[in-house]
């Protein structure tokens, strides 16, 4: 958490000096690793109970919860002077996770990072990052997430999709036609939701903190993080039947729209719980997501 604390600062010192959209931009070539270590029991049981997944000891690790282990190498990359994009203003846009098996709290997970790609997007340019998982040089777990610097180019620019890592996305992301889901469960989401969860990811972006802190970059009041939504989705999606939890294995959710805090959203999948959405109570889409399960 020291060293995302450090990213952060560091982002928003050199956010100022890179131009993106600038042609013949590469991306740096660092592949960073973090030492295996299994997860540490107190972070990975408060993770469980704010995002609302069962909290069985001897239970497989949330499938989200590798990325949170290696976002603050995602971040020290990110925030490289050879990283060609300003952090201060990336939107999440998208997430892919592949959980290859199921990976128990006291395996020694081995995540790397890299950047992969660097693509034109109609509303700027957008790089995916990549995340991986070992155990004893097998891999276990991967992600890929796409992230949206957004400046001028010939078909216009502005946001779609909700906050990234760092602030700066603006709060009126557009509107997305409602997939024909049945609401599962309604959630009452608190104000300070975006410290306690910051206070356990240790991504303590100043959009989740405070509406004053929000308001410094566009935002009326703080918003909550997108992988904690995606995470409370996930929660339900396995929370089902004894027999299908942990059972999930593939992901792809497509952030939305920010939820400003505090706020009250729906929940909605499909009858078999392989398609999902978070919406508000006037309908507005906050993300979208498939899952796959273990055969």
């Amino acid at each position: 958490m020291t060293s995302l604390s450090a990213s952060l600062v560091r982002g928003a010192v050199t956010s100022p000096f890179k131009h993106p959209g600038r042609a013949g931009a590469t991306l740096p070539t660092d592949r960073l690793t973090l030492p295996a270590a299994p997860a540490a029991p107190g972070p990975l049981a408060a993770y469980r109970r704010i995002c609302g997944f069962p909290a069985p000891e001897s239970g497989p690790l949330p499938l989200p919860y590798p990325h949170v282990l290696a976002f603050p190498l995602a971040m020290r990359l990110m925030t490289g002077r050879d990283f060609p994009l300003p952090v201060v203003g990336l939107v999440h846009t998208w997430i892919e996770i592949t959980g290859h098996r199921p990976v128990q709290p006291g395996e020694a997970l081995e995540p790397t990072v890299y950047a992969a790609e660097l693509t034109a997007h109609r509303r700027g340019t957008e790089v995916t990052m990549v995340t991986e998982a070992r155990v004893g040089g097998e891999l276990v777990w991967e992600s890929r997430s796409g992230y949206l610097s957004r400046h001028a180019t010939k078909g216009g620019a502005g946001p779609k999709g909700e906050e990234g890592p760092k602030a700066g996305a603006g709060p009126k992301a557009e509107e997305a036609q409602a997939p024909a889901l049945p609401a599962v469960a309604e959630w009452r989401l608190p104000g300070d939701l975006g410290r306690r969860y910051g206070a356990v990811s240790g991504d303590r972006n100043p959009i989740h903190l405070h509406p004053l802190t929000a308001r410094l970059f566009g935002f009326p009041r703080a918003i909550a993080h997108g992988m904690w939504t995606v995470a409370r989705c996930l929660a339900e999606a396995d929370g089902g039947p004894d027999e299908r939890a942990g059972e999930l294995r593939t992901v792809r959710a497509e952030f939305r729209a920010p939820v400003l805090l505090p706020a009250t959203v729906t929940y909605a999948a499909d009858p078999a719980g392989n398609a999902f959405a978070l919406r508000s109570g006037r309908g507005r889409v906050h993300l979208t997501g498939t899952v796959t399960r273990a055969l």
